[in-house]
C-alpha cells in the first residue's frame, strides 16, 4: 500500500534528498569560493611565517680567554680543555675546563685566574665552589672557567657533555 501512496503523491524515489540546482565543488580542480569556505568551516592555509635570521654571535673577548689561559697554565693547571659555546648556548661565549691535583691546588688556581681578572679591570665575576675545593665555576660573562678536581671531573664529564 506504501507504493500506491508514494505514486499518487508524486513522491520520487529521491524525495528525501534536496536538489538545489548547485553544481557539486568536491571536484578536483575546482576552487571554492571564500563565502563556500567559511561555510564550511575550511580556513585556506597561510603560508608560513618566515624565521627569524639566527643572530651571529659575538666574537670572543680575547683579551679575557688569554688572560685566564695564562693564568692557568701559570698555575700548572692540568688538562686545560676550552670549548666554543657560542653555537650551543646563551649562558656564554667560551668554557674552559681544568684540573687541579688537590683541593688545596684548585683553590691557588682558581684564586690566581680570579686575581689576575681583576688586575686586568674586569668587574662583575661571579665564583662558586671555592670553600669545598672539589669545583670551582668562576663566571666572567662571556668566559665560564670550571676548575675540578680529578675525580669530580671525571664523574661529571662536563667537557664531553657541551663537546658533543
Amino acid at each position: 500500500m506504501a507504493k500506491k501512496s508514494a505514486a499518487r503523491s508524486g513522491a520520487s524515489k529521491t524525495a528525501g534528498k534536496k536538489n538545489t540546482g548547485k553544481k557539486s565543488a568536491a571536484k578536483s580542480g575546482d576552487k571554492l569560493s571564500p563565502r563556500a569556505l567559511a561555510k564550511a568551516s575550511v580556513k585556506p592555509s597561510k603560508p608560513p611565517a618566515p624565521k627569524p635570521a639566527k643572530p651571529k654571535a659575538p666574537k670572543l673577548d680575547d683579551k679575557t680567554l688569554k688572560s685566564i689561559l695564562h693564568s692557568l697554565n701559570e698555575m700548572k693547571a692540568e688538562d686545560t680543555v676550552v670549548i666554543d659555546l657560542s653555537d650551543k648556548s646563551s649562558i656564554g661565549e667560551t668554557m674552559v675546563v681544568t684540573t687541579g691535583r688537590s683541593n688545596v691546588h684548585l683553590q691557588a688556581i682558581a684564586d690566581r685566574v680570579i686575581k689576575d681578572l681583576k688586575a686586568a679591570g674586569m668587574t662583575g665575576i661571579a665564583v662558586e665552589g671555592l670553600r669545598q675545593g672539589d669545583w670551582v665555576v668562576i663566571d666572567t660573562g662571556s668566559v665560564l672557567v670550571h676548575v675540578f678536581r680529578p675525580e669530580v671531573r671525571a664523574f661529571y664529564g662536563i667537557e664531553n657533555m657541551w663537546s658533543a
